[in-house]
């Protein structure tokens, strides 16, 4: 079968469309009656011409975004999570394509946790933004009625939204299996979008010059609105961020550049440097200086290092693969870096549903438990 990205399969679908529109300029004259074999004629030729131009589109921009890079991740039929790869600094990178399967099953409980829809403001940005919060089963429950509760901040992709993230990535659902499974301690998730302006323009989570403050708004705002909304403990080492394309970008820049606010960070297909494009505009105001200091590869290579815990998620497949080689080959301790790599998968929802698990028992090793209200 032909590669799902590869060059031929582009050319015959781009030869099989000019071929039907050809061939649909050709047989209309014959096809301008009024029975119904006209009109069933007119639009069979309409429809074909329309959907094989339509592939042909997809495929070029499937190829150029890697939405799917294999005929098997196109059909859903790759479904095993990935396993998580600890790296040390100054090694190359070790890949493996192993995998393993997690058999949680659903909550059998009567209560499940609770997804309350808030919108959070800033103090310090002075924006706000929505989020849905999922308090965990156990926050209700009266052993931990006096306990304060770790955080992980969850980041869309640019433009997704918020609702996929329960809808068909399910981190509740995932959160909720690996907390029965005793993977993850009870975590509560805030789930957001990364554009936290209040309009529709990639911030990349960035302060930008004369315009929003996004980093502050995620780094600082959030973490003090949380716990002064919620028993969440107001400790760097009981918050983490995760997040896909956009927001693992996102999610990595927090840690690194603000390593008080997030220690830990997942990224599943995210990027190590913000791009210029219609969608952003100039983030940097022409300042080099910006632009590199957000260059995640060159912060691991020139910055001090950071305790940080770093997971980067990628697959043979994935355009970010080469450059996940690089930020692996540049960290140096005290930051601490761990991979999955699949053996197949594109950037879409459905490869990084089979990240999610093994990212949240990682972190499960990084975020403490539930605390005391008033530890002695």
């Amino acid at each position: 079968m032909p590669s799902l990205t590869g060059l031929p399969l582009q050319i015959v679908a781009a030869l099989l469309a000019v071929a039907a529109f050809a061939a649909t300029m050709w047989l209309w004259p014959r096809l301008a009656g009024r029975g119904w074999k006209a009109w069933l004629g007119r639009l069979g030729a309409f429809f074909a011409t329309q959907v094989t131009v339509l592939v042909a589109m997809g495929l070029v921009a499937n190829s150029y975004f890697g939405f799917y890079t294999t005929w098997s991740d196109l059909l859903g039929t790759d479904g095993a999570p990935g396993t998580v790869v600890d790296h040390q600094p100054g090694k190359a990178i070790s890949l493996t394509g192993e995998q393993k399967m997690y058999s949680a099953q659903g909550s059998a409980k009567d209560r499940s946790g609770v997804i309350q829809n808030v919108t959070i403001k800033g103090a310090a940005s002075g924006l706000s933004s929505p989020a849905y919060v999922y308090l965990p089963p156990q926050y209700f429950q009266p052993g931990f009625a006096q306990q304060q509760f770790p955080m992980a901040l969850v980041l869309a992709g640019y433009p997704g939204s918020a609702e996929k993230l329960l809808s068909l990535m399910a981190y509740p659902a995932s959160t909720l299996q690996a907390i029965e499974a005793g993977k993850l301690p009870p975590t509560v998730l805030v789930m957001m979008r990364t554009t936290a302006s209040g309009g529709n323009r990639d911030t990349e989570c960035m302060d930008i010059p004369n315009g929003p403050q996004v980093e502050t708004f995620f780094t600082q705002d959030l973490p003090r609105a949380m716990s002064g909304t919620y028993r969440i403990t107001d400790r760097p080492e009981a918050r983490a961020v995760i997040g896909n394309s956009t927001g693992g970008y996102c999610a990595l820049k927090f840690a690194l550049r603000r390593p008080d606010a997030y220690p830990a960070a997942v990224s599943l297909s995210g990027y190590y440097t913000a791009p210029i494009d219609p969608t952003t505009g100039d983030l940097f105001d022409g300042r080099a200086e910006l632009k590199r200091e957000n260059d995640l590869l060159w912060r691991l290579k020139n910055k001090p290092p950071v305790p940080v815990s770093l997971l980067l998620a990628t697959s043979f497949n994935e355009q970010n693969y080469a450059d996940t080689q690089k930020m692996v080959a540049a960290f140096k301790a005290p930051t601490r870096m761990s991979t999955i790599t699949l053996d197949s998968g594109g950037h879409n929802f459905h490869t990084w549903t089979r990240e999610i698990p093994p990212a949240l028992e990682w972190l499960g090793r990084q975020l403490t438990p539930p605390q005391p209200v008033h530890p002695a």
